[in-house]
């Protein structure tokens, strides 16, 4: 027992008597699948060269990292623009091997009220940091602290976070990534240098998506790509989401299709977007009750249908631009019911009424 407790090991156990179950055991260990690894991770940007479209921002940063330097940065755009991928790879950059000790990275997931900018900020950036690898190479004596969606902070966690960047700006670099800059308070705006990401084009989403095909080997129609663009509303990261989602659900045999995103995105095809329009053209309350009948029993969402319809309409040529405006007021009103659990037969049934009379009108 002893030696086994020092060793780790048996002792007078022959080899050669070792069951041959442990083989099978090893060959099972090694037949068993590897865990599929999300390809919005898989594909993330390993440097700021990889990032897609942002020039300007890519430009800027190329000089900080070639300079091992970074000053306190707020980064705002929409979703899925690459905003949390671009701060990752210059840090992966800038620390090489050491990054994942060097930064702090906080989500909406944690919590962000006043007392954890006082206790978990405030401690990792009193944290020294040398300025040697343990390779003995150079590395900035700086850390990084990646606050991410900022804008659902407090304020009070925000003014409690204005004297830390203050007191720690020696050794700390923070970095703050939100959708609305107009949420952050104006002392820490004036502290960060801001970049702004632009919504990516609809080109530059195709192009990722070929790339990730390509590698994966999916087969997909060339017209479901523009379709995952428009499910995704211009989201990187939802269109990858959305294209291993469909490429799971159906499997690598399956040539992906139209018809497969908009069942798996959860959107309406555009046929009935146009239906309910005509519908309501015809002046039939009857027609009206049965095609919110169907949509409901085809189990589609109102509130997608009435997101949907608001772009429709604003589109339509043949609405003028009164009956635009009063159409997408009720389409409004109606999505502000559901949002308070009201009934989607009643709310469909009732924005569909609304515009029979108002297309009888003169």
């Amino acid at each position: 027992m002893q030696a086994f407790l020092k060793t780790g090991k048996t002792t007078g156990f022959d080899k050669s008597q070792q069951p041959s179950t442990s083989s099978g055991h090893q060959s099972g260990q090694s037949g068993r699948r590897k865990t599929p690894t999300p390809w919005v991770e898989k594909y993330r940007p390993k440097t700021v060269e990889d990032v897609v479209e942002q020039s300007e921002v890519v430009a800027v940063l190329r000089k900080c990292v070639e300079g091992s330097d970074l000053p306190n940065m707020l980064l705002y755009g929409p979703p899925g623009t690459g905003k949390t991928s671009t701060i990752l790879a210059v840090a992966r950059q800038i620390f090489g091997d050491m990054f994942r000790d060097r930064i702090l990275e906080l989500n909406a997931s944690d919590e962000r009220g006043i007392n954890v900018v006082r206790t978990k900020i405030k401690n990792f950036a009193q944290l020294t940091a040398s300025s040697t690898r343990p390779d003995g190479r150079y590395c900035p004596p700086f850390k990084i602290i990646i606050l991410d969606e900022a804008d659902s902070m407090t304020h009070a966690a925000q003014a409690a976070l204005r004297r830390t960047m203050e007191k720690e700006s020696r050794s700390t670099r923070f970095c703050l990534v939100c959708n609305y800059v107009s949420r952050i308070i104006e002392p820490i705006t004036s502290r960060c240098t801001k970049f702004r990401f632009k919504p990516l084009q609809e080109e530059k989403i195709v192009e990722r998506l070929q790339y990730i095909c390509g590698l994966e080997g999916v087969q997909i129609e060339e017209e479901a790509f523009k379709t995952i663009v428009e499910v995704s509303g211009g989201d990187m990261r939802r269109a990858i989401t959305t294209l291993q989602s469909c490429y799971r659900l159906k499997g690598a045999q399956h040539k992906i299709s139209k018809n497969d995103l908009f069942e798996m995105s959860g959107m309406l095809p555009q046929h009935y977007i146009e239906d309910y329009l005509e519908v309501c053209r015809s002046g039939d309350y009857i027609k009206l009750e049965e095609f919110v009948n169907d949509l409901l029993y085809e189990a589609y969402s109102i509130g997608q249908m009435l997101e949907q319809f608001n772009e429709y309409v604003l589109r339509s040529p043949s609405l003028t631009d009164m009956q635009k405006a009063r159409i997408c007021d009720k389409a409004g009103e109606s999505s502000y019911r559901l949002q308070d659990g009201g009934s989607e037969y009643l709310q469909a049934m009732d924005l569909g009424c609304a515009m029979i009379l108002l297309l009888k009108e003169k």
